[in-house]
């Protein structure tokens, strides 16, 4: 299927590795010019080398940083100036019980997956507006429909990213702008691995074990693949998807068990 976005421009928020990197790639494979980004830059580099190797008629720029730092969100903004597509990612706190928490911890937690992604689309909404064409993909959780302990405040950052937009989202339809989130479950990136090692010391058991248990929890019978998750932003980033707004993505091989 052709997407209808061959030569748009993306801003693409941490997405040196993982599930941002495979968004990236996606889009790139669509003829979509990217901006990468991310703070380790020998990481990003290779990313970046990648991208060029799959798509090697698009451009590929890169800002490297923490998309929560102001100068980091003006680079990414400057790189640019016209940009049609906005893919906002970040890092989330690590698992932590909610007692650990303190109110610098909650700030930082909210600053990274609440505020950061407001402030980059409070910097590119008139203009797409003002072009007739947006597309916002917001990468949140399963964790906002689906509680998972030790991920309070990630959770609770995230859905209150996804109330505060459900309103905006409307008011940007009419120009051919859309904001939707899309809700990833155990996807095989190294976040999850992360999160499985740590089991591995808090359970005492293998870390087979570990992957066997989580995977029973799905009933697809197995994590996601970046490259889905990477396809089906691609597709909410294209032409077609003039008509979805305001709305949330699961992607979770059937995880959350409800009927609507």
């Amino acid at each position: 299927m052709d997407l209808g976005i061959a030569g748009r421009k993306a801003i693409i928020c941490a997405s040196s590795r993982g599930l941002g990197k495979a968004c990236a790639m996606s889009l790139a494979r669509n003829g979509v010019d990217v901006t990468i980004n991310g703070r380790d830059a020998s990481v990003l580099e290779k990313t970046a080398a990648e991208i060029r190797a799959a798509a090697p008629t698009v451009e590929v720029s890169m800002v490297v940083g923490n998309v929560s730092d102001r100068q980091c969100q003006a680079a990414l903004l400057s790189a640019v100036p016209e940009v049609d597509i906005l893919v906002n990612n970040n890092g989330g706190p690590p698992f932590r019980d909610f007692r650990e928490l303190d109110r610098d911890a909650m700030i930082e937690g909210v600053i990274m997956n609440m505020i950061t992604p407001i402030e980059l689309i409070t910097g590119v909404a008139d203009g797409m507006a003002g072009r007739k064409f947006g597309r916002i993909v917001n990468i949140t959780s399963i964790s906002v429909k689906k509680p998972v302990l030790g991920l309070d405040l990630s959770s609770g950052a995230r859905a209150g990213l996804t109330a505060f937009l459900a309103g905006v989202s409307r008011s940007l339809a009419s120009n051919n702008v859309t904001i939707n989130n899309i809700l990833p479950g155990f996807f095989d990136t190294d976040r999850l691995r992360g999160g499985l090692e740590a089991s591995v010391k808090t359970l005492g058991i293998s870390l087979e074990e570990v992957v066997a248990a989580r995977t029973q929890q799905v009933p697809a019978a197995r994590f996601g693949q970046p490259e889905e998750f990477g396809e089906a932003c691609a597709f909410l980033c294209s032409a077609q998807a003039g008509y979805i707004t305001g709305q949330n993505l699961l992607l979770d091989g059937g995880v959350f068990d409800s009927a609507f």
